[in-house]
């Protein structure tokens, strides 16, 4: 089940199912006043399905938005091996701390955006004015109820601003958290086991006027640490009264001589959820 929030031809905000390729069932219009309201039913797939004489709008005439409401969004890092790589290029400095956070028991989390700082579907994702190597990281999101328990997946774009985090590892709050750094949507999907999840694909396709620019794909069953050990760590000592996801780390990373520019297209794909589009400003 693909669950998701759109704004209507009126500019009201709604909760909807996407059930097929072009078409929403408005859940609204049945009483469901939330996603989250939703993720925290353990009937959930049965509410829906029971719910007769609910309309179907077209994606058309709908705007999509971002499926976070009130959860933090959370990431984990150097979860494939890719991104060690990356992480270890970017800086002799921090190479050493990269490489020891891959095979450590405890791994690296860090606080990514409010809820309110989250871009959805089509809104721009930003590039920091004071950087010079930016990149978008396509990463499979987590989504967990106020229990902690796994209850969807979305797609995330970790946008970080390598230079800055290379400098020195203790920027890493200001290479990652800033307006407009996180983007995820275009929907929640639910039902789906991990081993379901470890065959789906995840890539991204970067366009600049009009011209394929860079171009990746990976495995998700490439990330080394399963989703329970990372929503264990992520939820030690911690509470989530609404809530929250968790970025899963990016395999697919851009070569150590590009960086995003304002007006570039970044288009992220996981074969089973769908594809989020963003442009890119700077902020």
């Amino acid at each position: 089940m693909k669950l998701c929030r759109f704004q209507n031809a009126s500019g009201e905000v709604r909760v909807g199912q996407i059930v097929d390729e072009s078409g929403v069932v408005d859940l609204s219009a049945a009483g469901i006043t939330s996603v989250t309201e939703l993720l925290e039913d353990e009937s959930r797939v049965a509410r829906v399905e029971s719910l007769a004489d609910v309309q179907t709008l077209q994606l058309s005439e709908v705007t999509l938005l971002t499926p976070v409401e009130q959860q933090e969004v959370w990431a984990a890092g150097v979860t494939y091996l890719r991104s060690k790589k990356a992480r270890m290029e970017e800086s002799d400095f921090s190479a050493n701390a990269y490489d020891q956070v891959y095979d450590a028991p405890r791994p690296e989390i860090f606080f990514k955006a409010l809820p309110e700082k989250v871009v959805g579907p089509n809104e721009p994702v930003g590039i920091r004015s004071d950087s010079k190597w930016n990149v978008p990281e396509p990463e499979l999101t987590l989504v967990v109820n106020s229990a902690k328990e796994l209850v969807g997946v979305s797609i995330g774009n970790d946008m970080s601003s390598r230079d800055i985090e290379g400098e020195n590892l203790l920027y890493l709050p200001q290479a990652k958290v800033y307006d407009k750094s996180c983007a995820i949507g275009p929907c929640i999907v639910t039902g789906a086991s991990e081993e379901e999840i470890r065959q789906w694909t995840i890539g991204v396709e970067i366009s600049r006027q009009g011209k394929v620019v860079f171009n990746g794909e990976t495995s998700i069953d490439n990330i080394k640490r399963s989703f329970s050990e990372l929503l264990d760590y992520l939820g030690r000592s911690q509470s989530f009264p609404h809530g929250a996801m968790l970025l899963t780390g990016t395999g697919v990373v851009p070569g150590d001589d590009f960086t995003l520019e304002a007006k570039d297209k970044v288009s992220i794909t996981i074969s089973g959820i769908g594809t989020l589009n963003n442009p890119v400003i700077t902020v």
